[in-house]
């Protein structure tokens, strides 16, 4: 049996790959001796496989090379769904996003193409107004490429997890959608409000 329900999973890798480009933050999981390490790193998709770049202080960075097994989870939108946004009687749920994709890391070794890599992975994240261009003769960046490594992982597994309602009648879809954008919204600006 598959879990999730099949009518809450999305194996559209487009979709998968929308969710990636959008929330590009993983949470990426090696085990090594029966142990997981997890680090949080921004992946951006290139050429069907996913690149990043790892402080070479980070314990995990041992295991982000050599064709090493990885997991990977991206999340998107969540949040909390009261039956009292429905039309019709429902009990309580919650709705997410997620993809989670098994791969294998290399390492890149080559200190021009983390170099590029970096002026790309930025320049990705600062669309659509491109307010910063981190531009390649930057000395703060040369400085630094010593104490970063770039990886590169080959995905091997595709899941989408996307639990939005879709077993309750279009009209309460609808309902759990506006919920889902409502709810982040609102939930964001209280978080900030009570710990920044």
């Amino acid at each position: 049996m598959n879990y999730p329900p099949k009518h809450h999973q999305d194996n559209n890798k487009d979709h998968m790959i929308e969710v990636i480009k959008t929330y590009p933050l993983a949470t990426v999981i090696s085990v090594e001796n029966n142990q997981p390490l997890i680090t949080h790193l921004p992946l951006i998709f290139e050429n069907g496989k996913l690149i990043g770049h790892i402080d070479i202080y980070n314990p995990q960075v041992n295991l982000l090379k050599e064709g090493n097994a990885v997991t990977l989870l991206f999340s998107g939108p969540e949040c909390y769904i009261s039956p009292s946004v429905y039309g019709t009687t429902q009990l309580p749920t919650w709705n997410y996003i997620k993809v989670h994709l098994k791969g294998t890391v290399e390492a890149i070794e080559s200190k021009a193409a983390l170099k590029q890599s970096l002026i790309t992975m930025t320049e990705f994240l600062e669309a659509p107004d491109h307010k910063y261009i981190l531009e390649p003769d930057n000395p703060r960046l040369d400085r630094n490429l010593d104490y970063i490594k770039m990886f590169e992982v080959t995905i091997t597994g595709w899941e989408g997890k996307f639990k939005l309602s879709q077993d309750k009648k279009p009209s309460d879809t609808k309902f759990a959608r506006e919920e889902l954008i409502r709810a982040n919204q609102d939930s964001i600006k209280q978080f900030l409000d009570t710990v920044f």
